[in-house]
């Protein structure tokens, strides 16, 4: 028999036992639940697909040959979306032996670098969109001028925007003066990817596509504009790096969708902007193009800004994309404020230009460019830091607002009076 003691002990046992073991459950429960609540709040990230190697197996006697003397452009394009979809080498190489441009290779005759004539064949309509922007032919005006562009040439430049824009279609000043083995290295570097080719075509579309991969991470990262907009005069890449959109970028752009297929982009790809995401690809309510000035609402490049044609229709596509992420009281309130730092740029370009009229109206400045040192400062003024005040105003670089633009802006205002002063002065005394 059982005493009393024994009776009490085991029911204390019984009870221990089952707070132990519903405090278990609950803790099992509540950690359930936390694992169940995470994979719903974090999006899942999709597995990066597995590169595949078009070419493996093929046998085509350009890849078998260039296997052994380029292996490393056959990889290359093995991996692309055009091997995948069977366009082989000669596809955009070969053409016929009167072709202009065509060297003989192999017992046939082969385009070394394929033109944009070659791309039209597969993309019309990127190609048609290239034309029309400042990529196309007006970055090669931007250097070379328009005196042995033939009509045809002549007329596509100024159906551009930039082309009817611009009323000086001299060559380059500074490109003329440098000597050409420094701008085959600079001016033509960037500004050739809308260079006449031999076949009449325009434009160089690997500055932009670097063969042979044909990536899109590629060409939508931000590092590949980096090759031409950098610098003192159009420092979009410095500025970027220190914007609210770069650093989104810096800090978590490895685990963006880069190779999302083009056309259905969403900020679960993209939650930040890039150059391409602003400029380029199909994102909210805009769609892809070529374009590169099909959503900007100035002519930012010039020394007094001016809206482009159509501005009203480009806004409300590059503000598609921006309402994305921002609501329309922030992205009306900052288009209104850039506008305004706009003007305010353009009255102290207007300045200098009223600074230095009198010497233009007395003949005081030499006939040849670049020649005094007043040119330089006359330049820069609008050149360099009124481009990056710009630019820093509409992509949110505050540094590049002040220090690397109206601060110099206004040095070089204080400089411009006294140069001009002290030539008046000179002119006055006869000395």
């Amino acid at each position: 028999m059982m005493q009393p003691d024994d009776s009490g002990k085991t029911r204390t046992v019984i009870r221990s036992t089952r707070v132990l073991i519903i405090g278990l459950v609950a803790v099992i429960v509540v950690l359930g639940l936390a694992l169940v609540t995470l994979a719903i709040v974090q999006p899942a990230v999709p597995a990066q697909p597995e590169r595949v190697d078009a070419l493996a197996s093929s046998k085509d006697e350009c890849v078998v040959c260039h296997r052994r003397t380029t292996p490393g452009i056959v990889k290359q394009y093995g991996y692309s979306t055009m091997a995948a979809a069977e366009v082989a080498c000669r596809d955009c190489h070969e053409v016929q032996a009167d072709y202009p441009g065509a060297v003989e290779h192999e017992d046939t005759y082969v385009l070394n670098q394929p033109t944009t004539a070659m791309c039209e064949r597969c993309h019309a309509t990127e190609v048609a969109q290239f034309h029309q922007s400042r990529h196309g032919i007006p970055a090669y005006v931007a250097y070379a001028g328009t005196e042995d562009l033939a009509p045809e040439l002549l007329e596509m430049y100024e159906a551009v925007p930039e082309g009817g824009f611009n009323p000086d279609r001299s060559r380059n000043a500074l490109f003329a003066k440098e000597d050409p083995a420094i701008t085959r290295f600079a001016c033509e570097s960037c500004h050739n990817i809308g260079k006449p080719q031999a076949d009449g075509s325009v434009g160089e579309c690997q500055k932009c596509h670097l063969r042979h991969e044909f990536s899109l991470e590629q060409v939508r990262k931000p590092e590949t504009c980096n090759a031409c907009h950098i610098g003192p005069d159009h420092p979009q890449w410095e500025i970027y790096q220190e914007s609210p959109h770069g650093i989104a970028y810096a800090t978590g752009g490895d685990d963006w969708h880069w190779e999302a297929e083009a056309g259905t982009l969403t900020v679960s790809d993209f939650p930040a902007a890039t150059c391409a995401i602003c400029h380029m690809s199909g994102f909210g309510a805009s769609g892809t193009t070529h374009d590169v000035g099909d959503r900007l609402t100035w002519y930012l490049f010039a020394p007094i800004s001016q809206r482009r044609p159509g501005w009203q229709d480009n806004r409300t596509r590059m503000q598609n994309v921006c309402r994305e992420c921002h609501n329309n009281n922030f992205i009306e309130t900052f288009y209104a404020d850039a506008d305004a730092a706009t003007e305010v740029v353009n009255a102290w370009v207007e300045e200098s230009n009223e600074i230095m009229a009198p010497l233009k109206e007395q003949g005081l400045l030499t006939s040849e460019p670049f020649d005094e040192p007043i040119d330089f400062v006359y330049f820069n003024l609008w050149h360099h830091w009124g481009r990056t005040a710009k630019f820093g105003v509409w992509m949110q670089g505050p540094d590049y607002v002040q220090w690397h633009g109206a601060y110099e802006i206004l040095r070089d205002l204080a400089e411009l009076r006294e140069m001009v002063s002290e030539k008046l002065g000179t002119a006055e005394t006869g000395e």
